[in-house]
C-alpha cells in the first residue's frame, strides 16, 4: 500500500529496515519499476509478490525473500485457522489454476525465503500455506534509538495508546471503556481519513469526556513521543486484529507497562512480561483497563525489543543463506 494512502506501522518498517540495511553496509534500495537497469542480488517483498513476479525475478539471476504481514490470519482461531486450509486446500484441488492464481499461494512455495515477525507467523506461513521451514525465519521489528536512552522521569496516571485512528484498532471502544471505567486515556494518532465514521464517532466521545479521553492528534517527535511512554502510567493496545506492534515495543523500549489484546502475536512477543485483555464489550474491557491503571506501578517491565541495527544484522545474515542456497 503507498505511503501517501496509508500511513502507519508498515511505513516505518519498511524505511527503518532499509536505513538500517544501509548502515551497516548493505545497499538497500526500493525496487524502480519505471528502471529497467536497476540491479540487484536480491528483492525483499513487503507483502505477497504473485508467482509471476517470483517465476521473473529468478529468469533475473535475483533471489526473492517475502515478508508478508499476516495481521487477519495471525488473528484468528485454530478452529477459523484449520476451516480456511480446509476450504484453501480445496479450492486449490478443483479450480482452475487462473483462479487460484489470483490468491499467490503458490509465491510461499516458489520464493526463496520468508520472513515472519513472529515464531506464530513463521508457524501459519507453513501451516496455511506451505512455506518450507527451512527457508522460513524469524525476524522481529526493531525499535529507534531514541526509545531506548530517553531519560527516565516520574510516572503520571495517564495511560497512552498510539495508533491509528481505524476500526481495526479498536480506539472507539478503548475510548468508550475509560469513560466507563472513569480510568484517564491519551490517545496520539491520525485516521486514515478525517470522515470516516469511526473516527467521527471518536472525536465527538473525546470532547464530551475530556476528563478522561485526550486527543490532540498525532505526534511525528520521536523525543517528544519517547518522553510520553516514560511519562505514561501504562501502554495500551486493544486491537481486534494485530501482527506484531511497533508502537507497543517502542513503549516496551521506555520500560512503559504494556495491556494488550490476548491474541497470539502479543503472547510471542511479550510472554508474561505483559497484561492482556480479551476483544470483549465495553463492560469486560472497561473492568481491564481500571486493574490496569491501577496494578500499573507494580507491574514487571516488559521485554527489550531488538534496535533496527540487530534487526538488520539479522537479516542480513538471512540474505546471504539465501544467495548461497
Amino acid at each position: 500500500m503507498p505511503f501517501l494512502l496509508a500511513h502507519g506501522g508498515a511505513q516505518i518498517q519498511i524505511e527503518q529496515t532499509q536505513t538500517a540495511l544501509n548502515a551497516i553496509g548493505v545497499q538497500a534500495e526500493p525496487l524502480r519499476w519505471w528502471d529497467a537497469n536497476q540491479q540487484g542480488d536480491l528483492i525483499h517483498f513487503f507483502g505477497r509478490p504473485s508467482a509471476i513476479q517470483i517465476r521473473l525475478a529468478h529468469k533475473k539471476g535475483m533471489k526473492v525473500v517475502i515478508a508478508e504481514l499476516l495481521t487477519a490470519q495471525g488473528s484468528r482461531k485454530p478452529a477459523q485457522l484449520r476451516l480456511q486450509k480446509l476450504i484453501s486446500r480445496a479450492v486449490e484441488s478443483v479450480a482452475p489454476s487462473s483462479f487460484t492464481a489470483a490468491f499467490n499461494w503458490d509465491s510461499y512455495r516458489n520464493a526463496d525465503g520468508m520472513v515472519a515477525n513472529t515464531a506464530w507467523e513463521k508457524h501459519l506461513m507453513e501451516y496455511l500455506f506451505d512455506a518450507n521451514p527451512a527457508r522460513t525465519y524469524v525476524v522481529p521489528n526493531g525499535v529507534e534509538e531514541v526509545f531506548f536512552t530517553s531519560p527516565t522521569t516520574t510516572r503520571g496516571e495517564w495511560l497512552v495508546c498510539t495508533t491509528t485512528i481505524t476500526e481495526r484498532k479498536r480506539v472507539l471502544e478503548l475510548a468508550q471503556a475509560a469513560v466507563a471505567a472513569r480510568t484517564p486515556v491519551w490517545i496520539i494518532g491520525r485516521p486514515y481519513a478525517e470522515d470516516e465514521p469511526h473516527a467521527q464517532q471518536f472525536f465527538a466521545l473525546a470532547r464530551q469526556y475530556h476528563q478522561f479521553i485526550r486527543y490532540e492528534g498525532g505526534i511525528s517527535d520521536r523525543i517528544r513521543l519517547a518522553e510520553i511512554y516514560r511519562a505514561a502510567r501504562g501502554f495500551v493496545l486493544l486491537s481486534a486484529m494485530e501482527t506484531r506492534s511497533l508502537s507497543a515495543e517502542e513503549a516496551a523500549a521506555c520500560e512503559c507497562p504494556l495491556l494488550l489484546s490476548d491474541l497470539p502475536w502479543a503472547h510471542s512477543t511479550f510472554g508474561a512480561t505483559a497484561t492482556y485483555c480479551p476483544v470483549a464489550n465495553t463492560t469486560v474491557t472497561a473492568t481491564a483497563l481500571r486493574k490496569f491503571h491501577d496494578a500499573a506501578p507494580g507491574l514487571p517491565r516488559p521485554n527489550k525489543p531488538a534496535t533496527w541495527q540487530e534487526v538488520a544484522r539479522q537479516f542480513k545474515s538471512v540474505f546471504e543463506r539465501v544467495l548461497a542456497a
